[in-house]
């Protein structure tokens, strides 16, 4: 769905069972139909429909330019050191594959119409929400809350376009059809500080906490974490710091921060578990449900995470996992199995809960499965999908009920680290953190170097999607990423995709990509 499209999709409604980024009680609110943009916001029903679409592409399945599957963490994985695309064959989810080997990825062929499309329809939305909620009649509190939420998920999207793309089109209001053909990129700077006004402004505006039946809708936390991730990846290492300071608190290991309660999770294992979603490090999660009843017929705004079936080992056959597998995203023994498991008797803690060792298990219990594209016999277990999450109703292979927790505790306890140690200030206090971390699977103080922190975000946030932007924030990409056919000063971001030319004649290229 390219950018102009998305001007005349979303001019149609609302569906206000795809709040897919809420709890149970909001997932699982039956649809309300379709309207139009110019007769609708003018009720408090309508508002919320209206946040609630803005919302929904942040989970959406169904978001490319050619209406195929969409994702995040499938191409962003295959594109790290950590995994390869896998799947059925070199052609299965070509995306995918084009970001497992930097020679496929071009404007035509990539993962980039889902981002692009996914990321300017969630910004349609939230800039239509803006333009016309005043209108809605809601009281002042709720206004300025929902005002909040929808700046928050406008400047995520342009986070992920900008970090993504870096030249991208900016746009704070709705753009009339006629005028599409004539937008303008504009400069990553730009970008970057309408990100950091949008959360600015968001921020006093937004709850602490929610109460259970919220859970899943943007908090101040979660606010002040994402301006913190800004800060970091624009240098801005004092900033960075300061704000991760307020998310971390003041006894980084020890007692739950004030005011927001975030603590680490004892037992590693237990943040990946749909049985215990929003426990204490999940600062922003997106959620899936198993209660959706998706088929085949309606998987793409279905509430079930695929990507765990995507993950699975291919017809497997034994204990533990479910056996519908489709093989996607296989570990690499060389790296990322190497860096958990650097000798025979040798692991970090973490390896079994990140790293399935699924031809050890056949070997062990006599159990089998058909090897994928790419196989490596390691597969992704913080996504696995396992047999006892297999729902009764629908399709098992759309609706597993796993979430995904974007922003953890940990993540911003090494990001804060970095900070301190970029900006020369703090050094006990990053020690403090990095040690936390460390401490909480059993690990040992190591000092508090560039080099321990990145490899402890390795380590600790392993397959999360996290990797990839690293290595190019960090400008080791190219060295790190050289045996995938990563090209300096090329791969550091995405191509414009291809279909944007065909409508805008005033977009630009990324360098070395051809159209």
């Amino acid at each position: 769905m390219q950018y102009h499209i998305i001007k005349r999709a979303a001019a149609l409604l609302l569906t206000v069972g795809v709040f897919t980024a809420c709890s149970k009680s909001f997932l699982e609110l039956d649809p309300k139909g379709e309207f139009q943009e110019d007769t609708y916001y003018k009720t408090p029903d309508q508002a919320f429909a209206g946040l609630v679409s803005c919302y929904a592409p942040l989970t959406d399945a169904g978001g490319g330019i050619d209406g195929t599957y969409a994702n995040t963490l499938g191409p962003l994985n295959a594109a790290s050191d950590e995994c390869l695309a896998g799947g059925g064959g070199a052609s299965d989810m070509n995306t995918w594959q084009a970001m497992s080997d930097y020679s496929k990825l071009t404007p035509q062929v990539g993962p980039q119409g889902q981002f692009w499309s996914m990321d300017y329809k969630g910004i349609y939305r939230c800039n239509v929400l803006l333009t016309k909620i005043e209108g809605a009649g809601l009281d002042e509190a709720t206004l300025k809350r929902y005002k909040a939420e929808t700046q928050f998920l406008r400047a995520h999207y342009y986070f992920d376009l900008v970090r993504l793309f870096k030249n991208i089109i900016l746009s704070l209001e709705p753009i009339p059809i006629a005028q599409n053909r004539d937008v303008k990129q504009t400069s990553a700077d730009s970008v970057y500080a309408q990100v950091e006004k949008d959360l600015l402004a968001a921020i006093p505006n937004l709850p602490a906490t929610v109460g259970e039946a919220e859970k899943g809708r943007v908090t101040q936390g979660a606010a002040i974490a994402l301006l913190g991730k800004v800060y970091l990846y624009e240098k801005k290492w004092d900033e960075a710091a300061e704000q991760f300071n307020k998310i971390n608190g003041p006894t980084p290991g020890g007692a739950a921060t004030p005011v927001y309660g975030y603590q680490l999770v004892k037992n590693f294992a237990d943040i990946f578990s749909p049985d215990h979603k929003f426990n204490s490090e999940s600062i922003f999660e997106l959620v899936y449900t198993g209660t959706g009843k998706t088929d085949w017929g309606n998987w793409f705004p279905g509430k079930g995470n695929v990507y765990v079936n995507m993950v699975g080992p291919r017809s497997y056959t034994g204990p533990t996992y479910f056996g519908g597998g489709w093989s996607f995203n296989p570990i690499i023994k060389e790296t990322l199995v190497k860096d958990m498991h650097p000798s025979k008797d040798v692991y970090d803690p973490r390896y079994r809960y990140t790293i399935a060792n699924i031809d050890s298990l056949t070997k062990a219990t006599g159990s089998s499965y058909i090897e994928g594209y790419l196989n490596t016999g390691y597969f992704i277990q913080k996504f696995a999908p396992l047999q006892k999450y297999k729902v009764a109703s629908g399709v098992a292979e759309l609706n597993f009920p796993n979430d995904y927790i974007e922003i953890r505790l940990a993540d911003t306890y090494l990001m804060e680290a970095e900070a301190l140690v970029q900006a020369g200030t703090g050094t006990a206090r990053a020690q403090k953190l990095l040690d936390a971390v460390r401490a909480r699977v059993g690990l040992p103080s190591v000092p508090v170097t560039l080099k321990n922190i990145y490899h402890e975000r390795h380590m600790e946030l392993a397959t999360e999607g996290h990797r990839w932007f690293d290595l190019v924030r960090t400008g080791r990409a190219a060295a790190v990423l050289a045996f995938k056919g990563f090209e300096a000063g090329k791969n550091e971001i995405l191509p414009i995709p291809f279909a944007e030319f065909e409508f805008n004649k005033n977009l630009k290229q990324n360098p070395l990509y051809v159209n």
